[in-house]
């Protein structure tokens, strides 16, 4: 849940070493967290960018996982109503909630993210404008509702996003180009 707040408009490696500090500190647990003073907690998830802001966040989610009575109790909730209860904490927006439905509940959410919405406008299969639900409908309606299966699919896209579909595409290492509406008009030289 932490990753899912931090990883916010950063990359996976800053997050790790924030992750870290934390780890180091011995204060990667709910109650920890929300003990510590928020000047505290910035500091020690610098690495991570925007730190006031999501030392902020982190203690939203950390009040309200504490006031629901914890982990525990939540993940007895009905997939719908623990989204939407997510979704109600400040900082967390649909993005970080399904990251927590999918990562943390194990529950069959497919998460929506820059890479996604990049590689499958680059493909053709969306215009990339969509709304994130209408992305997220998308996805589930057209994939077997399995926890596995959208971790997996999710990792090998973020993957192939941060390694050959990145902003200036490498387009003659992808193994799908032969399948890529953007692959004949963007080509390297």
């Amino acid at each position: 849940m932490v990753g899912a707040v931090l990883t916010q408009n950063t990359a996976w490696t800053n997050v790790e070493r924030a992750i870290g500090n934390l780890k180091s500190h011995d204060l990667l647990f709910l109650d920890a967290i929300g003990r510590l003073g928020r000047e505290e907690l910035a500091q020690l998830i610098r690495p991570a960018g925007y730190f006031n802001v999501k030392a902020q966040r982190l203690h939203n989610l950390c009040e309200f996982l504490q006031a629901q009575g914890g982990e525990t109790s939540l993940s007895r909730m009905a997939d719908g109503p623990l989204r939407e209860s997510l979704l109600g904490v400040n900082g967390v927006g649909p993005e970080t909630a399904d990251d927590i439905m999918l990562y943390a509940f194990e529950r069959p959410v497919f998460v929506i993210d820059a890479y996604t919405r990049r590689l499958f406008s680059r493909i053709g299969l969306i215009a990339g404008d969509e709304s994130y639900e209408k992305l997220r409908s998308f996805f589930e309606s057209n994939l077997e509702s399995n926890v596995d299966l959208f971790n997996e699919y999710h990792a090998l896209i973020v993957r192939h996003g941060k390694n050959i579909c990145t902003k200036k595409p490498r387009c003659r290492e992808c193994c799908i180009r032969g399948h890529c509406a953007y692959f004949p008009e963007k080509t390297e030289p």
